[in-house]
């Protein structure tokens, strides 16, 4: 699936951000936001964190890069 290790590196970043992204909103939903917007706010943050988690499962199960 990953042939470029660079392309690799990259998805896993991506991976990394949207986690970062949705402990950043989740706090700030918990501790500023109520009613729909709070539930909107955490269910995007439940996306991203199952979006997440799926491209780093993906990362580490294509195995390391070919020499």
């Amino acid at each position: 699936m990953f042939e470029d290790p660079l392309m690799k590196m990259w998805v896993s970043f991506i991976g990394m951000a949207l986690m970062t992204v949705s402990v950043i909103v989740t706090v700030f939903t918990k501790e500023k936001l109520s009613g729909f917007l709070r539930y909107f706010f955490l269910t995007i943050s439940f996306i991203c964190i199952i979006i997440s988690g799926i491209i780093i499962v993906l990362v580490v199960f294509t195995g390391p890069a070919p020499e």
